[in-house]
């Protein structure tokens, strides 16, 4: 039997037994591409070097608007979410090396800011926000 009529044969026995192939896997630059999470638009700043951060406005990717701290020698900074609308912080909150959410339930296109909240005191901080 060649490998030629081997193969056929096999093709024809899967046909008759209503056998199917399984589809190719999507690239990953297509499942990267199309799986774009609420993380992968985050902008990074640098803690002191503005009184707020943004203006921003909120997107389609998040519900919640959530920051962390990537790097510097600060362990957490407090932060909150001031409004445009309203002018005054939702609430103050601890923000450590992994993601936490300072403000919930956001609508798409609210703008807003980040304040810097207290000195950290001779600590520096790089933050990530994703909103």
């Amino acid at each position: 039997m060649t490998p030629r009529f081997a193969r056929a044969s096999l093709v024809a026995l899967f046909v008759t037994l209503g056998l199917t192939a399984p589809a190719p896997a999507a690239s990953a630059a297509t499942a990267t591409a199309t799986a774009t999470s609420c993380y992968g638009g985050a902008v990074t700043v640098r803690y002191g070097d503005v009184l707020d951060f943004g203006p921003y406005w909120t997107t389609s990717r998040c519900i919640d608007i959530n920051m962390r701290v990537t790097g510097g020698t600060a362990d957490y900074v407090n932060a909150c979410v001031k409004f445009a609308k309203t002018g005054v912080c939702n609430r103050w909150t601890k923000v450590g090396r992994s993601w936490t959410t300072i403000a919930t339930d956001v609508l798409d296109g609210t703008k807003f800011t980040v304040p810097n909240g207290v000195p950290l005191e001779g600590d520096d901080a790089v933050l990530q926000i994703a909103f």
